[in-house]
């Protein structure tokens, strides 16, 4: 972690540890030393959404992918959904079975690996630890048993990947209609017989993040606890979903504010640009912004949700609605508690999915109609929920393209917790590398995906400075 100290007047964090992608936070300070306010720039550009014109419809479940090489499969399936809409088609039961089970890999690959390898680091081994040891090799060496099992259950879900799309990341299988092969009988089994071990790590994980909490109840009560909307896909009676819902999103008080069709997202969805960023901050266009901010990804999901459908994963979400009173949990650290639940919720999804008794059928891909022009794909990715949103001409070339991607949900989420936490815990008079290691727990909290995420909006800000050998300043370039 580079730390700049200016004067005694902003302090920098650049870049951002343990999290996917390029970010900076600057912390000003008053004459006192006291934190005046505190900003979260992502600095990288992605341009997936223009270099995307002029490409067949039916390639982009390959090229999207590449924005990413954690998160891959949401792309992929996402896109493919958009894809179906536009080929006037529909997957086949057994192809959207399939597309599910592959979602779960991932969820259950992402969700694991950041628990254990990214935040893990700060609960188990503390938040003033020595960043020479703060780190998945710190755990390693505290509990070499736990992160054997942590890397086991991050394989076992990349496993599932490979065996439906031939690669772990950056598969090959969603197409319009459905899905490239059939699952086997041997691979159905081998899932079946790994679940149990996994669901026992994930509970393993839990007992980690509730000891700590127990612990620490004071700093889990005062680390970026605020009041916001929350969103997430639900089944038709309000249980969690994570492929193919309805979109609800509730109020601070866990009060219903809509319940959509993804793909009317437009409708009820703006983004807002702010100048030190590119990452645009989506906001409830009746609410405006910032009033109309929500959150989305684990803690927003459960606190959208009425309940989960699967037995395991619904006796923790008793336990998680009964944290602030039945009314939407608030803590940004509880992110990683609800990351946890969803993770047993995909594993016991999973094996749902292994007894589906056309599992292993070989009606995987529904013939293509006319193109329609338009299609909208929506999945709740690990971070959140992902819209993918393309428009043709009548041959089926993208001519628009745009992805409203999961972890730009959460921008002002974001940048106002690193905003309370810098307040809480920063002193320039006397600063410790601890400090803003909380500071960057608060992002590393919402696990963003930042390569995912970026993208621009009209003329993009730009701020350039050539410096000479010396570390002169010679000449500047700025474009607002």
């Amino acid at each position: 972690m580079g730390v700049e100290n200016t004067m005694a007047q902003k302090i920098t964090i650049s870049p951002v540890t343990r999290i996917e992608g390029h970010a900076k936070i600057t912390i000003h300070l008053d004459d006192d030393g006291k934190v005046e306010e505190s900003f979260f720039h992502v600095e990288q550009f992605r341009g997936f959404e223009k270099f995307s014109e002029g490409r067949m419809f039916y390639e982009m479940p390959q090229i999207t992918p590449r924005t990413c090489g954690i998160c891959p499969v949401s792309h992929h399936l996402a896109s493919t959904k958009a894809c179906d809409k536009i080929a006037s088609t529909e997957p086949t039961p057994t192809a959207h079975k399939l597309r599910e089970l592959m979602h779960m890999g991932q969820m259950i690959q992402s969700h694991g690996m950041h628990f254990f390898e990214l935040a893990g680091p700060d609960l188990i081994l503390g938040f003033d630890a020595d960043p020479k040891i703060r780190h998945v090799g710190g755990v390693i060496e505290a509990n070499p048993e736990l992160a054997v099992k942590a890397v086991q259950l991050r394989a076992f879900g990349q496993k599932i990947i490979q065996k439906l799309g031939e690669r772990r990341v950056h598969p090959i299988f969603g197409l319009p209609g459905g899905v490239t092969k059939p699952l086997l009988s041997e691979d159905r089994e081998w899932i079946l017989s790994e679940i149990d071990q996994h669901i026992a790590t994930t509970q393993t994980g839990i007992q980690i993040f509730k000891d700590w909490a127990m612990a620490n109840q004071q700093m889990v009560d005062e680390f970026a606890v605020f009041p916001s909307a929350y969103m997430g896909l639900v089944q038709e009676d309000g249980a969690l979903e994570l492929y193919h819902g309805t979109l609800r999103m509730v109020d601070q008080d866990g009060e219903m504010l809509e319940e959509f069709d993804p793909c009317d997202y437009l409708e009820y969805i703006g983004e807002h640009v702010n100048p030190y960023t590119y990452l645009k901050a989506p906001f409830y266009k009746k609410r405006g912004y910032p009033e109309g901010v929500y959150r989305v990804g684990p803690l927003g999901r459960l606190n959208a949700a009425s309940h989960i459908s699967t037995p395991i994963a619904q006796s923790e979400m008793r336990l998680w609605k009964s944290i602030n009173d039945g009314k939407p949990v608030e803590g940004t650290l509880y992110f990683h508690y609800a990351r946890l639940i969803e993770t047993i919720y995909a594993l016991e999804r999973a094996r749902e999915l292994m007894d589906e008794p056309d599992i292993l059928s070989n009606d995987v891909v529904n013939p293509q109609g006319e193109i329609s022009g338009e299609g909208i794909g929506c999945i709740e990715a690990p971070r959140g929920t992902l819209f993918h949103h393309y428009w043709t001409n009548p041959h089926g070339v993208i001519e628009r393209a745009n992805m409203i991607v999961a972890t730009g949900h959460n921008a002002w989420s974001m940048n106002h917790s690193i905003n309370m936490v810098a307040k809480r815990y920063v002193d320039g008079n006397n600063l410790t590398e601890g400090m803003l290691n909380r500071v960057e727990a608060a992002i590393r909290a919402h696990d963003p995906c930042l390569s995912c995420s970026t993208h621009a909006m009209g003329q993009m800000p730009i701020h350039i400075e050539l410096v000479s050998p010396e570390g002169e300043v010679v000449d500047t370039i700025h474009r607002d």
